[in-house]
Order: C-alpha cells, then sequence, then structure tokens
C-alpha cells in the first residue's frame, strides 16, 4: 500500500494566458494521474493516487520559468504561502483522496471555468494577461531555467503583494466535519442573533 501524490495546478481546469505551455503541462499531468489512478484500481493495487491543484503560489516559479516577455512575471492575486501546498500534500499522504484544491482562488477559478466557460475566457484575458505583467525589467537568460536555476534554494519567490499564509477553503476541505459543525454553530448563532434583534 502506499500514496501516489502529484502536484498538478489549477490550471489543468481552467487554462491561463501567457502560460499555454504551463497549462499544457498541468493537462498532461491530470490525464496522466487519472489513468493511473483507474490502472492501479483494475489491478487491485492498494496504492491512493492523489491530484494537488494549487493556486498561485509564492514560490521563484516566476523568476525561473523563462519568459519570453520584455519585463519579470509577476503572479496575480490571490497568492498563496507554499505551506498550504505541503499541508494538502500531507492530507493526502495520509487520507486517500481523489484531488485536493489548494487555495480558494484556485476553487473559485475551477468553477468559473467550469459553469461559465466563455466569461471565464473574458475575465482571464482581462485581469491574467496585464497582471502577468510586473514592469520590472527583465535581465535573465534567454533560456530561463531550462538549464540552471536563476533563483537556487529559496522556497518563496519575489511577490510583492500580500501572500496568504493560509487558506480558510482548503482547511474546511481537509477537514469537512469540523467545518460542517462550524458552519451549523455559525448558522444556529445567527438565528440567535437575528431572533433577539426582532424581540
Amino acid at each position: 500500500g502506499g500514496a501516489v501524490i502529484n502536484v498538478g495546478s489549477v490550471v489543468s481546469d481552467v487554462a491561463v494566458p501567457l502560460q499555454g505551455f504551463y497549462s499544457a503541462s498541468k493537462h498532461a499531468v491530470k490525464g496522466f494521474t487519472d489513468a493511473l489512478r483507474m490502472e492501479l484500481e483494475e489491478a487491485g493495487t492498494p496504492i491512493s493516487v492523489t491530484l494537488i491543484k494549487p493556486a498561485a503560489i509564492d514560490t521563484p516559479y516566476t523568476q525561473n520559468a523563462k519568459n519570453l516577455m520584455k519585463d519579470e512575471p509577476s503572479h496575480v492575486a490571490p497568492v498563496y504561502a507554499p505551506e498550504v501546498v505541503a499541508e494538502a500534500i500531507l492530507h493526502a499522504a495520509e487520507n486517500p483522496v481523489r484531488d485536493l484544491v489548494a487555495g480558494g482562488g484556485a476553487k473559485l477559478l475551477s468553477a468559473m471555468g467550469k459553469y461559465t466557460p466563455r466569461l471565464t475566457d473574458k475575465f482571464m484575458e482581462k485581469v491574467m494577461i496585464g497582471g502577468t505583467h510586473s514592469g520590472r525589467l527583465t535581465s535573465r537568460p534567454k533560456e530561463g531555467g531550462l538549464y540552471r536555476p536563476n533563483v537556487g534554494g529559496k522556497e518563496r519567490g519575489d511577490y510583492a503583494g500580500h501572500v496568504m499564509e493560509s487558506s480558510a477553503y482548503t482547511r474546511a476541505s481537509l477537514h469537512p466535519m469540523l467545518a460542517g459543525m462550524l458552519g451549523i454553530g455559525a448558522t444556529f448563532a445567527l438565528a440567535t442573533l437575528v431572533r433577539r434583534s426582532r424581540s
């Protein structure tokens, strides 16, 4: 027994402009993961197969990826800390689960792509293309981090905006019973407040 945990991306659900190659590679990771899961299940192998789908994560990805723009690329908010992904991976290692989304922003994008694809295209064109440009001129080698890393050994990237150190959505999806109890408690408390305000 054991667990295979592949780290993909939300871009396997909804592609991102200016990152077509990256989106295509993450679609491939999803396809491979889903096929492997079925093959292992059919063979009766006691190994769980999980795909982790993170949102934008503050890693040196934007500093190491090949860049054809004149300026340095930037993540588009919301951006999450690497620990959000690590928590999802650890959960998948201990609990068999098919997919885990790391970051509520990823879940929102995935749902938008599924239920309103044309509206999502327009949103991505308007927000992602402009948001990917940082305005900082690039001085990196043209090949990017293909042959050697531009930024070695660092966990965090250079994202200048606010980085969310945790994700309420991810925590709730990892602990659905606790989230459900908290939701029931919050609903009960709100109903009590409304009832008292009316009397």
